[in-house]
């Protein structure tokens, strides 16, 4: 199967590193960014659009049809912003971007990065998690051919990207001894990346994937 993939958040270290995977994986033959600032990466794959206002895809909706997968990898931590911020970041502009595209791309596989720790009852004391809990259960209800849900926990980066975090630089060094006594809640962000290419040609069993579900999924790829 051939994939033609949308990417969000490529300018952010998660999303950068998806799309570093798509772009070095023979069956992903195109790469749409959705942007607003460019990520400044050359590849014949990659097509870029830059998008002001991500409420707002009337102007886009010609360009962006015709894509069978969506990687979904924008966020932003609930301690950076507001309250109302955080909804409106985390539930609104997803759903806002993922209705639209059920609407132009019904074949398409929909994958979100979501959290370790999110609270699929809604109901739970964590306000973070019961807003990531409403964002999953409401992508499940879209007309996608499929939603995957990915919930990393501590991301390793990958080595030499430009949006890697520092913190996540300096522990993943020690990422061994993590991978020994915590490996239900950390994974790599290759091996994020290859399950979302992974699901996107042949499926999973379920809908939420954890930390164990991602490495299990990537090394299956190998």
């Amino acid at each position: 199967m051939k994939i033609k993939a949308i990417i969000f958040g490529a300018t952010g270290m998660v999303g950068e590193g998806v799309l570093f995977n798509a772009l070095n994986n023979s069956d992903v033959e195109e790469v749409l960014l959705i942007s607003r600032k460019p990520t400044y990466m050359k590849n014949p794959k990659i097509k870029e659009i830059l998008l002001d206002n991500f409420y707002d895809y009337s102007t886009i909706e010609n360009i962006i049809s015709g894509y069978n997968a969506c990687y979904f990898c924008l966020g932003v931590s609930s301690l950076a912003v507001s309250k109302e911020d955080y909804v409106r970041i985390t539930y609104n502009l997803t759903m806002s971007a993922a209705k639209v595209l059920a609407k132009s791309n019904p074949d398409m596989t929909f994958c979100y990065v979501s959290g370790s720790g999110t609270d699929s009852s809604e109901k739970g004391k964590v306000r973070w998690a019961r807003v990531k809990g409403k964002t999953e259960n409401d992508l499940l209800k879209l007309p996608f051919k499929s939603v995957y849900l990915f919930r990393p926990g501590f991301i390793k980066p990958i080595s030499g990207l430009r949006h890697a975090y520092t913190a996540s630089k300096i522990l993943g060094t020690i990422y061994p001894l993590l991978n020994v006594f915590l490996k239900k809640y950390i994974c790599t962000l290759q091996a994020l990346g290859d399950a979302m290419i992974q699901v996107t040609g042949r499926g999973y069993h379920k809908p939420v994937l954890e930390n164990i579900d991602i490495t299990a999924l990537a090394k299956s790829a190998k």
